[in-house]
């Protein structure tokens, strides 16, 4: 048996050690990442978005998202979901994120 715990922890990490190349601040800190789902068999499910549409890296970033979290010790298949609703917006960020950019 998995222990989905865990491994949504090390996901998380997994993720922020991903950047936005226009933006010193990691996906998961500026809330592009909208949910996490593993089922019983290590299976990911990510559901996330970009900063806008026109994002230089709307072709590559969701591709080394999915190759990053396969990399996580246990996880089986990786699915990312990249949607634009909700669109996102500075207050989905965390606040270290904010802290960081000056958005204070």
């Amino acid at each position: 048996m998995i222990d989905i715990q865990k491994m949504e922890t090390d996901i998380v990490d997994m993720l922020k050690t991903v950047f936005d190349p226009e933006i010193p601040v990691d996906i998961y800190e500026l809330g592009l990442i909208y949910e996490i789902k593993i089922d019983e068999d290590a299976n990911v499910y990510l559901k996330m978005t970009l900063t806008s549409p026109a994002c230089p890296v709307a072709g590559t970033l969701p591709g080394e998202v999915e190759q990053k979290v396969k990399n996580v010790s246990g996880v089986n298949e990786v699915y990312v979901d990249l949607v634009w609703d909700p669109a996102w917006d500075k207050d989905m960020m965390s606040e270290e994120a904010k802290l960081t950019l000056g958005l204070f």
